[in-house]
């Protein structure tokens, strides 16, 4: 299958490559330079709404993973503006590019994350969970909104709901290992909030899923089964690496550092469950927080 794919380099992107490249799919990158065409690249400008979509033909799939990251610098004004306008004005461009083509392709997988449940305690939350409030929630739900073109060209669209993504190098453990193999690390705010967590290599198994299942449409929650308290998290990441987690960090320090990203990222708490995948009877790799964290950090 011919396969273009944004945000190739990102952390999903990446591990996505490389299990396609081990099939035989024939891979297309798109770039925000002049492309290569010898190095299988398409150009595409997403925040100036500019592509060549004749370059879109004759392709099986789209995958679009382009963002901002979120977990990079406090949120200015500016910050959260390029955090918005990467993911919709991106998708936007690529939705109505497909739309507009002579050969469609069948699929349109296009990233989302669980922000779009807001800050929601310990409701346990499904896809059929309306979105919720705050900067992230818009975000997302916007998000998904924005791939409404390519579904109404009757494109399956499948907007793939991630949650905080264990991997050994990149997501959110890259910045948390080291206060905690320090023996420094500890839970945050309250330590109640929930943490619907995944693991890198479940996220690729998932994404493939979505792109062979055609029974795969609109939002998938791609997180493990057995989402935990921060507290649980903070213990279990104490344990597997054998140190102390008794620092914790007050809910007024949290937002003191980080500004409105602390509410958003640190002290949310969103219980969700992948039951679309469940029903699926998708075999998750690591189901289990202990085992994760023994993959990704020894």
């Amino acid at each position: 299958m011919r396969i273009a794919i944004s945000g190739s380099r990102g952390l999903v992107g990446s591990g996505l490559i490389k299990s396609f490249e081990r099939e035989s799919h024939e891979i297309l990158h798109l770039v925000r330079r002049e492309a290569r065409p010898e190095a299988h690249e398409i150009e595409w400008h997403p925040n100036g709404g500019k592509m060549n979509a004749a370059d879109l033909e004759g392709l099986g799939a789209v995958i679009n993973l382009a963002g901002e990251s979120i977990a990079e610098g406090r949120w200015t004004d500016e910050k959260k503006r390029r955090i918005y306008d990467s993911r919709v004005k991106g998708t936007q461009l690529l939705s109505n590019a497909l739309a507009s083509l002579t050969q469609k392709p069948a699929t349109f997988l296009c990233a989302s994350a669980t922000g779009f449940y807001g800050n929601r305690g310990d409701q346990i939350l499904d896809e059929t969970a309306p979105a919720g409030s705050g900067f992230l929630a818009k975000v997302c739900r916007d998000w998904e909104q924005a791939t409404e073109a390519a579904n109404q060209a009757g494109i399956r669209v499948v907007n793939l709901r991630f949650g905080p993504i264990l991997a050994r190098e990149g997501g959110m453990l890259d910045k948390m290992l080291t206060p905690f193999k320090l023996g420094v690390g500890g839970k945050v705010g309250s330590g109640e909030q929930f943490i619907s967590w995944v693991a890198i290599d479940d996220v690729v198994a998932a994404i493939k899923l979505a792109l062979s299942d055609t029974s795969l449409r609109g939002p998938i929650n791609i997180v493990s089964p057995n989402p935990v308290t921060n507290e649980e998290f903070t213990k279990t990441l104490g344990h597997v690496l054998n140190r102390p987690t008794a620092l914790a960090v007050p809910a007024f320090a949290a937002r003191l550092a980080f500004g409105e990203m602390a509410d958003e990222m640190l002290l949310v708490s969103q219980r969700v469950v992948p039951k679309k995948l469940q029903e699926l009877k998708f075999a998750f790799q690591y189901s289990e927080l202990d085992s994760a964290f023994r993959q990704y950090i020894l």
